[in-house]
Parts: C-alpha cells; sequence; structure tokens
C-alpha cells in the first residue's frame, strides 16, 4: 500500500484532526515521509530504541506507535530525541502515532479493549477533553468484586508490577470507567458519573484521598499494562486493510511511585 493512502486512512479511522488542539503529541505520520510503500507495519505502545531496534530488525516499513517522540512545540531536536530520529532515518523507518486518538476510539481503543476484556456491556463513551471522549463507561451483566477485577487484571503484561487497589466504594460492583495510562485526573468524573468502580493505569498521590473523600473504588492496572489493547485492535484492523503487521512487546511493570500491596481503607 503507498504510505499517503495508509497515513490518510489511518487518520481517518482514528479522526486524528478531530485532537489536534487537545494533545500534546502530533499524531498521525510523526516522522518520515508521505513517498513510498509499505508492506509490514510493526506496533508497539513506546516510541523507543528498544522498539526502534525491533522494528528494524524485522524489516518493517513503518512503526504505529502509542506514545511517539515528539511531544508539544519543537525548539530543538537535540540528545535522546535526535538519537531516535536519527535511528529512524538512518533506517528509513516511518513513525505513525496515535495518543489521545487511540485512546478514545470506541472500538479500537485502549479503553475499548480493555473494556471489552472485562466483558463490560452497555459501553458509552467516557472521559472527556473539550468534549473529546478519551476512555469508556460501561456495566457488568452480574455484579463482581473488587478482587475478582484485580485478579482478572492480573493477566496483562504488567511485567512484576502489582495491581493496586483502593477499596473505598460499594463491595459490589456493577457499573466502571475507564481511562487507560495515567488518568488519575478523571477520577472527578468517575465520581460525578456515580460508578462503582474506576480502573486506570496509574495514579497520583491526591487519588488516594479524592477515591476515599468520593467513595469511588480505584484499580490501578499499569500505564503500558492499560495500553496494550489499542495498537494490538490497529494491527487487526491494518492487517483486514492488505498490510502485514507484528507487534513488539517491551512492558516497563511501571506504576506512580514504587510497587506495593493494595492498599487497604485504612489511611496510610
Amino acid at each position: 500500500m503507498k504510505t499517503a493512502q495508509l497515513v490518510d486512512r489511518l487518520d481517518a479511522e482514528l479522526d486524528t484532526a478531530a485532537y489536534a488542539d487537545v494533545d500534546a503529541s502530533p499524531n498521525g505520520l510523526q516522522i518520515g515521509s508521505r513517498s513510498g510503500t509499505v508492506e509490514t507495519v510493526g506496533c508497539a505502545v513506546d516510541a523507543a530504541a528498544a522498539t526502534f531496534e525491533s522494528a528494524i530488525s524485522a524489516g518493517v516499513d513503518m512503526l504505529c506507535t502509542h506514545h511517539g517522540v515528539i511531544w508539544g512545540g519543537v525548539e530543538r531536536v537535540t540528545g535522546r530525541s535526535y538519537e531516535l530520529v536519527s535511528k529512524l532515518a538512518r533506517a528509513e523507518l516511518d513513525l505513525y502515532v496515535s495518543h489521545l486518538p487511540l485512546d478514545g476510539h470506541q472500538t479500537l481503543g485502549n479503553a475499548a479493549g480493555l473494556a471489552s476484556y472485562l466483558d463490560v456491556t452497555s459501553t458509552s463513551p467516557f472521559g472527556e477533553i473539550a468534549g473529546l471522549p478519551i476512555g469508556q463507561a460501561g456495566q457488568f451483566d452480574q455484579s463482581t468484586s473488587l478482587d475478582r477485577l484485580a485478579s482478572s487484571l492480573e493477566a496483562l503484561p504488567t511485567d512484576g508490577g502489582q495491581i493496586r487497589t483502593f477499596p473505598f466504594g460499594p463491595s459490589d460492583i456493577k457499573t466502571v470507567a475507564i481511562v487507560t495510562g495515567s488518568g488519575a485526573d478523571f477520577l472527578d468524573q468517575a465520581a460525578t458519573a456515580g460508578v462503582d468502580v474506576y480502573i486506570t493505569g496509574e495514579g497520583k498521590q491526591k487519588l488516594y484521598h479524592e477515591a476515599r473523600e468520593r467513595e469511588i473504588n480505584v484499580i490501578l492496572s499499569g500505564h503500558y499494562a492499560t495500553e496494550t489493547f489499542g495498537i494490538e485492535n490497529l494491527a487487526s484492523e491494518i492487517e483486514q486493510w492488505g498490510v502485514d503487521t507484528q507487534i513488539f512487546t517491551h512492558p516497563t511493570g511501571l506504576w506512580e511511585g514504587r510497587n506495593r500491596e493494595p492498599y487497604s481503607s485504612a489511611p496510610l
């Protein structure tokens, strides 16, 4: 497939243009040229040396990642940024990035994938930035417990990290809101929506107190672990367009702060 055709098709499917003014990541073709052709696409969560090396060794023509190399306005390309860009240029490897668009896509996105994994039904968009969704909410057909949900999430690629829970909400869980990655700032939206549990990747110090005060359960499942779904779904979609794909995995096992046992309801 022509590179320009693939880029345009990805942009259209992911609604890339809609997020242009709200995302610090310049989404779409971030590094590379629209000329040329693409026979194989590599997909990974992070644009990092490890994934670049995997893609180059595999001989793919384009790498699609969730986290890119460029954030915010570009004034200089030096240090690590220079090394990464140079690595791509020398290998003639194009980099396509989809950050918030891939978070918010209601069928291919990270939150949608995690919701499907947990058998969440009656889903709807959740977690708005300037009117654009980056997550998903829904319900379970049968009520569940925080422990059962946490156990089901242990199968994700946590790379040795521990699922962390804040058990401050109801013991019988029926409704859920999800924002993958670093979604601590959307706890208030989840509490206002009245869901029983909020699931995200990593937290911040304030999340503990906010969850306790708003009486809502929270599960932290790892930033990387919750953001593998979008890339996997995107790879499947690209395959249907007649382009071969490969997925490169490099789990980080990282949460905010140090990993620890799940919190009890007692204050720390």
